[in-house]
């Protein structure tokens, strides 16, 4: 996006440096703000990609948080963080918004080391709640005067840890704010003149006044009274939606329109008088002001490059990405086995499942955003002797590890685990990188492991996990494959056995994964330079092909070991742990012992020295060091 185009859509922005100066600029401009925003937030991310949909549903609640409260002092913790793009734009990195997502610029998500306005380090659903508790328990331990708000999805609310942050917060009776953006895919659709009134009444304190009341008076009447007290107080569903937020201890506001900021502001300035646990329930819809984004929400939640005229992605090619190839397999196994059913946590176009959803409806399980539950759910299933295939993408498998363990392997079920988004994932970050679970998966017993090198060999890794007995994980790359040619039929592999793709007489590049095709490479290069390397796609990461790489240590006395996943517990691991006390070399090269930062694949590989040219320049620098 030129500077020329940037300022011609910012007249008005390009004065706000801080929250504060939303109430310089005056209220009666704030509409014409929010267009600009809008209008930055659409170049910007039609040029870096991003999440989108999400960011335009809340350009005016997060515009009305920040005219009223008081940001740093009073803390704003954002649920996953994908629609903070207007908070970034507010609180002093405009002048930066146009390096969104890319390497070295600023995170697509909020960072506490970016900016004193994050209160909060965020990148997965469901914790917002939980995080604002715990923020405003610290503000009460130390006798601090300032507000605490939590905004959350409600797509986020189908996660089970928002909801034991809502009991616990209202068994606490915490001073929290907890805004439940409704955008029109969950709970309530009622904005209108009534709800607006009825809500209007409750913030002015009036209705709760005469609710309090009425509850003292009940309960003084011993035998009936409580129970006319409960009848009374369900009596309210009628007329708001929020009795379950009620009988967890808040007192619910709402549903009001996201999408006026007038309302919004008068509503949020009474509600900072009001202290305890309450919920507003605010109602917006996704991609709110670009209409392709209004018309398919899920196609824009995130998106790479596109034309903003049209909405239409960049052609990025036509080899098939590893997702696809996922979900055309399991639709193959689908038609295969009646027993296949397919299970995902709120991702189905994400993972690829969606067409098997689509001929396979009554075998087809979208759970929500609840990973541990995906699990265990799949667990028993296969109790019953179906083989269920759970695809959750590697940063969010993370959160269900005691279901993989206790669920899963301790009674060795047939449950698959399709890990997506593997290895080095890209613009997203630090909190989305695919970097550990091969380090968590390797140490369950039970547990088949194995990563393809290309898009052919994840779909005979689908069928050999489904002819397993036991539990399994095929973890695979986000993006494009490499091109192959994939074979007409799915087939078994031998388990835990390797792949020589070829023999050398210097060095062996034991490479898992998406890492064996940088090797190939590395191989290539180094062939150039005089030294002979031998490369294996090892497969399988457990069992071990403990037979085949001992085989090499008879031939060469140097190995080079290529991971894209942390550096303890994986490959690595494994190949140093067999090669303890033997008269051999070993170059590691994985991820750092770090969290890896937001950039393009190719500039993180090249960084961490995992791309081919990388790999082949520490290996000449390692074999002149010994010589």
């Amino acid at each position: 996006m030129s500077a020329e185009r940037v300022g011609d859509i910012m007249a008005i922005l390009e004065k706000i440096n801080k929250p504060e100066d939303l109430r310089i600029v005056g209220k009666e401009h704030l509409p014409e703000l929010i267009a600009e925003i809008r209008n930055v937030i659409i170049q910007t991310v039609s040029q870096n990609g991003g999440h989108l949909a999400s960011s335009l549903g809340t350009v005016e609640l997060t515009t009305a948080l920040h005219y009223v409260f008081n940001a740093p002092q009073d803390k704003i913790i954002w649920d996953v963080g994908h629609q903070a793009y207007t908070h970034k734009l507010l609180t002093g990195r405009r002048g930066r918004f146009s390096t969104l997502r890319t390497h070295g610029g600023i995170s697509g998500f909020p960072r506490r080391e970016e900016s004193e306005y994050d209160a909060f380090t965020v990148g997965h659903s469901s914790t917002a709640i939980s995080a604002a508790l715990g923020i405003a328990a610290a503000r009460d331990i130390k006798k601090e005067k300032h507000k605490v708000i939590a905004v959350i999805g409600d797509g986020a609310m189908t996660g089970g840890l928002a909801f034991e942050g809502l009991q616990n917060a209202g068994h606490l009776g915490a001073d929290l704010l907890v805004i439940l953006n409704d955008n029109e895919m969950f709970i309530s659709h009622r904005v209108g003149a009534l709800a607006g009134y009825l809500t209007k009444l409750l913030t002015a304190g009036t209705l709760k006044k005469l609710e309090d009341r009425a509850a003292m008076f009940f309960k003084r009447m011993h035998f009936w009274g409580s129970s006319v007290l409960r009848v009374a107080k369900r009596f309210k569903v009628l007329l708001f939606p929020g009795m379950l937020f009620e009988e967890m201890g808040f007192a619910y506001l709402g549903p009001v329109n996201g999408h006026d900021v007038f309302g919004l502001i008068e509503i949020l300035s009474k509600v900072k008088q009001i202290n305890g646990p309450l919920l507003l329930h605010v109602i917006t819809k996704k991609g709110k002001g670009y209409a392709p984004a209004e018309n398919e929400p899920t196609k824009f939640h995130g998106v790479g490059r596109f034309d903003v005229a049209t909405g239409e992605p960049e052609s990025s090619g036509q080899i098939a990405s590893y997702t696809q190839v996922f979900g055309q397999t399991m639709v193959k196994m689908g038609r295969r086995d009646e027993r296949v059913v397919a299970i995902t946590a709120a991702m189905a176009e994400g993972t690829g499942l969606d067409a098997f959803g689509k001929e396979f409806p009554s075998r087809f399980f979208d759970v929500g955003i609840a990973e541990g539950h995906a699990l265990t759910f799949a667990a028993g299933l296969a109790a019953q002797g179906m083989r269920p295939v759970c695809c959750i993408y590697s940063t969010f498998l993370q959160r269900a590890l005691d279901q993989l363990i206790h669920d899963v392997a301790l009674q060795n079920l047939p449950v698959v685990v399709a890990i997506d988004r593997a290895g080095i994932v890209g613009e997203d970050g630090a909190t989305h990188q695919g970097a550990f679970d091969l380090s968590f998966l390797r140490f369950i017993p039970n547990f088949t492991i194995m990563a393809p090198a290309d898009e052919n060999e994840l779909q005979h890794m689908l069928a050999t996990a489904l002819s397993l007995p036991g539990p399994s994980a095929v973890r695979y790359p986000r993006g494009a494959g490499r091109g192959v040619t994939l074979d007409m039929e799915s087939k078994i592999l031998p388990v835990g056995k390797a792949e020589v793709r070829q023999r050398g007489k210097d060095i062996c590049i034991l490479a898992l994964g998406n890492a064996v095709g940088e090797a190939q490479l590395a191989a290539n290069i180094l062939a150039k330079e005089g030294i002979s390397a031998g490369v294996v796609n090892m497969r399988f990461l457990k069992p071990f092909d403990s037979e085949t790489v001992l085989s090499f240590v008879k031939e060469v006395r140097r190995f080079v070991v290529i991971e894209e996943n942390a550096p303890y517990g994986g490959l690595n691991s494994a190949v140093d742990e067999l090669l303890i006390g033997k008269d051999v070399a070993v170059l590691n090269i994985s991820l750092p012992d770090a969290f890896v930062e937001h950039g393009h694949p190719k500039i993180l590989r090249e960084k961490y020295g995992m791309s081919g040219e990388a790999i082949a320049r520490q290996v000449v620098k390692w074999c002149k060091s010994a010589e």
